[in-house]
C-alpha cells in the first residue's frame, strides 16, 4: 500500500472536481479524502495499492483535460485514520 499527497492545480474549483475525483478513488477502493484549499487548488490524499493510486491520478486527469494545469504529487506514509474516502472541506 502507498499514499499519495497530492495538488492539483488549475482550474479545479466549481467544476464538479472533488466529486468526480470521490467517485474515481471510490471506484478503485482507495481511502483518503480529497477538499478545496483556499489557495484554488484541490488537495488529496489517496492510498492503496500503487498501481491504482496511478490510475486514479490519470483518471482524474484525463476527466479534466484543460482544467489541470499542473499536478505535484508526494509520497507519504500510509495513515491509518481514513477507512475510506471521503469529500472533505
Amino acid at each position: 500500500m502507498v499514499a499519495k499527497h497530492i495538488i492539483f492545480v488549475g482550474r479545479v474549483q466549481g467544476v464538479g472536481f472533488r466529486y468526480t475525483a470521490h467517485n474515481i478513488a471510490r471506484r478503485r477502493g482507495l481511502t483518503g479524502f480529497v477538499r478545496n484549499v483556499p489557495d484554488g487548488t484541490v488537495e488529496m490524499l489517496a492510498q492503496g495499492p500503487a498501481e491504482d493510486v496511478e490510475d486514479c491520478v490519470r483518471d482524474i486527469e484525463e476527466s479534466f483535460a484543460g482544467y489541470v494545469k499542473e499536478t505535484k504529487i508526494d509520497e507519504i506514509p500510509p495513515d491509518p485514520r481514513y477507512p475510506d474516502f471521503k469529500v472533505t472541506f
